[in-house]
């Protein structure tokens, strides 16, 4: 980090189909070896797919996955006096974004299922549903703070 300046966040160019920010950074943390043109395809097919189970507009359903799968509080380690413990924090807006979407992509492509695509339509879903391995673990990172809700006076 640095001491003086503040860091410059770099503008993120909105995707072709959707003309949406956050379908382009899905995108961009989905891509793997500089293959962007793979990551879109997979990515637009993924839509697709789930337009057609869902019978309602792709981007509608993704943003609501979205949504069910974004954390809103976490723990950190915080040192005292020889111990380790176990804070509850509120999570900023572009890490809960992006905890998100590592968790929807990691969890699809821990799926079993044929393509990549046909994986992360199904993650889609379940997200869309409020159930799947990512609300597992949005579920399992709140529970974790509220069991540690007696250390939130460490704070810092």
């Amino acid at each position: 980090m640095p001491r003086r300046q503040r860091i410059s966040r770099r503008v993120l160019l909105p995707d072709a189909r959707f003309n949406n920010r956050v379908v382009a950074k899905f995108i961009n943390s989905l891509m793997r070896g500089g293959k962007k043109a793979l990551a879109e395809r997979i990515m637009y097919t993924a839509l697709e797919s789930v337009e057609g189970r869902t019978r309602r507009p792709g981007l509608e359903v993704f943003e609501q996955a979205m949504r069910n799968a974004t954390p809103v509080i976490e723990v950190k380690p915080r040192r005292v006096g020889g111990a380790t413990y176990q804070v509850p924090v509120e999570i900023k807006g572009d890490r809960r974004m992006s905890l998100a979407m590592r968790w929807l992509i990691a969890s699809a492509r821990a799926r079993t299922g044929k393509t990549m695509a046909d994986k992360l339509a199904g993650e889609i879903l379940d997200a869309f549903h409020g159930q799947g391995a990512t609300v597992k673990k949005r579920d399992d990172t709140h529970r974790m703070a509220d069991a540690n809700k007696a250390f939130a006076h460490y704070k810092w």
